[in-house]
């Protein structure tokens, strides 16, 4: 599953991620440093003590009594070496120029038999040097070593010997400076983290606020109503910019919806007058032609003279009748009267609009003896009476040989419902998603309103009214709205 994370969540985190990844950089950069620190404190220690222990020993080359040559030395240092590892504390170890021990300031008995010859590769590397000067790196046991080898010159500068001081790397200082400094950056930065987080999460929240109220206005805009455009004056200039640009959009919706409002009025009304003007000239066409036949073929000698005239008269009352119905229609469905809201008990109602009904095929049921609800009284029945009459109609047209309507009462959690099934003709699948619209009917005579009137009434209390057809061909009306509790 895929997760979506919010703008402010990415803010958090990334100003925290930001200071840790800083904070872990500088550690590394620190201890890279300290590393490099220590490398060089102790290459220019050991070239120091090398340095002095030379001065010492050209010193003692001046002033000794035995000839200053390479076979003497043991001789020259027999004491002084001791005195030379005393002062220096360092380990002296003397070579003659093909690499064997001469003198140690270990006793004998001390020295290893690997330093009584030195390597090959520290004599060759040591006569290749331009300064005359090599020192080696390397670790024994853990322990990490320096070695730096050097020639011994007579007053001359002709080489006598080759000096080696073994060194120990002793970073127990350096590696102590290194764990305080750690240990205080440590500190200052968690002190930080704590300082990006409150940062993060002010930061993250002064800038979602304004996007979440955004995104509340623009949820909730919808083309049928009016729609409040979004004030905010401390803001970024980002968001400033999308505030102006929805206020702007809002105010074109609401130009675009006006004319659009006012366009379907015209195309309703027009449409309308259109279907007002067929329905009536349906029956002015018998009127006239009863009117015409009258006229040629009425004989006041005739005996059944008044017979005919109340055969005529008969037909056009029955036409007038049916014009004064779709007049009717047509007002009620336009000029819908105020709603006078009261306390209701659906089933009384219910009860009380089927009563005027004399077909026996008529069944009421009910879950419960009173559900009360907030409804206009006269609008509750006119929507009972206009779904059960189009389920009379229907059944007539059907002419089913058992015909059936059943009214239901019941609730659905916080909404009562009043279902009507019939077995009538039924509605077709093409016409069911048509079958709400004003001046649709499947009917041979009438406007098609008594439907879009049950839907507008039921609308306007918060309501939805369904259709729904099952396998055994019966039709089901069900209408939902809130109950009062």
């Amino acid at each position: 599953m895929r997760i979506h994370k919010s703008l402010r969540f990415r803010i958090f985190l990334s100003m925290l991620l930001l200071v840790i990844g800083a904070s872990i950089l500088i550690a590394i950069v620190t201890v890279y440093q300290y590393r490099e620190e220590a490398e060089d404190y102790h290459r220019d220690r050991l070239l120091r003590k090398e340095e002095n222990i030379r001065k010492n020993i050209d010193f003692i080359l001046k002033n000794t009594t035995y000839p200053v040559e390479t076979d003497k030395i043991p001789l020259i240092f027999k004491e002084k070496i001791y005195e030379l590892k005393a002062i220096h504390n360092l380990e002296i170890y003397l070579y003659d120029l093909d690499g064997n021990l001469l003198k140690s300031s270990k006793a004998s008995f001390f020295v290893d038999t690997t330093s009584k010859k030195m390597k090959q590769y520290a004599i060759n590397a040591l006569e290749n040097s331009p300064s005359k000067n090599f020192i080696e790196e390397f670790e024994e046991e853990g322990q990490e070593y320096r070695s730096s080898y050097t020639f011994i010159t007579d007053p001359h500068f002709k080489p006598l010997a080759i000096l080696n001081l073994p060194y120990i790397e002793d970073d127990g200082f350096i590696k102590k400076e290194l764990k305080e400094n750690l240990s205080r950056l440590g500190i200052a930065y968690i002190f930080m983290l704590l300082i990006a987080i409150t940062l993060a999460y002010f930061l993250s929240k002064f800038i979602t606020k304004s996007l979440n109220e955004i995104t509340e206005k623009i949820t909730e805009t919808r083309l049928n109503k009016r729609n409040k455009r979004i004030l905010i004056t401390d803001t970024s200039e980002e968001i400033s910019t999308l505030i102006n640009a929805y206020n702007g959009m809002i105010d074109e919706l609401e130009n675009s919806a006006a004319q659009l409002a006012a366009s379907e009025r015209e195309a309703a009304w027009r449409e309308m007058a259109k279907q007002v003007a067929h329905e009536i000239k349906n029956p002015l066409t018998p009127m006239r032609l009863t009117v015409q036949s009258f006229q040629r073929k009425f004989d006041p000698t005739d005996p059944d003279a008044a017979k005919k005239i109340e055969e005529y008269s008969n037909t056009i009352i029955q036409q007038i009748d049916t014009m004064s119905s779709i007049a009717s229609a047509f007002s009620t469905y336009a000029t819908m009267p105020a709603q006078k809201d009261e306390t209701l008990n659906v089933v009384k109602i219910t009860k009380l609009a089927l009563d005027i009904f004399n077909e026996d095929y008529i069944y009421f049921s009910s879950e419960e003896d009173s559900i009360t609800v907030k409804f206009d009284r006269t609008q509750l029945i006119r929507v009972i009476t206009n779904l059960v009459k189009n389920s009379i109609q229907a059944i007539e047209q059907n002419q089913n040989p058992n015909p059936r309507i059943e009214v239901n009462v019941f609730t659905e959690g916080t909404l009562v419902g009043i279902s009507v099934t019939d077995n009538g003709i039924g509605v077709s699948e093409e016409n069911a998603d048509k079958i709400f619209e004003p001046k649709f009917t499947t009917k041979s005579s009438g406007m098609g309103l008594g439907l879009a009137m049950v839907k507008k009434i039921v609308e306007n209390y918060n309501g939805t009214i369904t259709l729904s057809i099952s396998e055994e061909n019966t039709t089901t009306f069900k209408v939902l709205f809130p109950r009062l509790l």
